[in-house]
């Protein structure tokens, strides 16, 4: 991390409906919570929808900036009931996989102003390993990245996590495992994907967090609200609200 900057997380999956945007989201509201002032940023270029899932309807997006038609300040949105600002992804532009290296370093320089007015810029990325995707995790200060307990999940957390080793070797990836039924079935699934990463690539990638299953998330995504404002008791809002202060000591 650059001095005098705050800080970038990016948020992967291997593949979607693991729980990846829900947690941008909901990670962005727990920081915020701990007095961080956050931008969450749409990074997924073909199916952004962290606007839905906030129920917010934008009329400019990333893409609008990184093309020069509007100024950064412009594009983003106040959730004043998050307590967090979010900068809109465009849906079904069908641009993610094209994004040339001029590009990424548009992302890249948008990235970094980002960050040096806000203290944390959570980057929620498209789902999968295509080129674009890649580069922009590799920009990150930290990449979290989400599976679940089912193999499939599981084998293409690996591959984005083998990935990002050859695209930013020694950079901070850790695991997070979402949809979990206790914290200690989470373990194992981490352990799982752990012991992969150490006997391949000969690399520890530490787990960040454990999330547990729970009925609620699906509830206020419905409503198209925060976790943490509709149900702040629950517990999957508990076990966010737990990651951030690991990730974010002493605030």
């Amino acid at each position: 991390m650059t001095a005098g900057r705050g800080r970038i997380i990016a948020i992967a999956s291997g593949k979607g409906g693991v729980g990846k945007t829900w947690l941008a989201i909901t990670l962005s509201q727990a920081l915020a919570h701990r007095g961080r002032r956050v931008l969450l940023a749409d990074g997924d270029f073909g199916l952004a929808n962290v606007d839905v899932q906030l129920g917010l309807r934008p009329e400019r997006d990333m893409l609008s900036v990184l093309a020069g038609r509007v100024p950064f300040g412009q594009a983003v949105i106040r959730h004043e009931a998050a307590g967090f600002d979010v900068l809109p992804g465009r849906s079904g532009s069908g641009t993610v996989g094209a994004l040339s290296e001029e590009a990424v370093e548009r992302v890249r320089v948008l990235l970094e102003d980002a960050a040096r007015g806000w203290e944390v810029v959570v980057l929620d990325l498209g789902a999968g390993i295509d080129p674009a995707t890649r580069r922009m995790a590799a920009l990150a200060d930290l990449l979290l990245v989400v599976t679940t307990s089912e193999p499939t999940s599981l084998t293409d957390a690996y591959a984005v996590l083998k990935l990002h080793d050859r695209d930013h070797p020694g950079g901070d990836a850790r695991i997070v495992v979402n949809q979990a039924r206790d914290d200690a079935a989470g373990r194992r699934t981490a352990a799982t994907l752990q012991h992969a990463c150490t006997t391949f690539l000969r690399r520890d990638v530490p787990l960040a967090g454990v999330l547990r299953r729970d009925e609620r998330v699906a509830e206020a995504i419905g409503r198209q609200m925060p976790l943490l404002t509709r149900h702040p008791a629950s517990p999957a809002a508990a076990d966010v609200e737990a990651l951030a202060r690991r990730l974010m000591p002493g605030s």
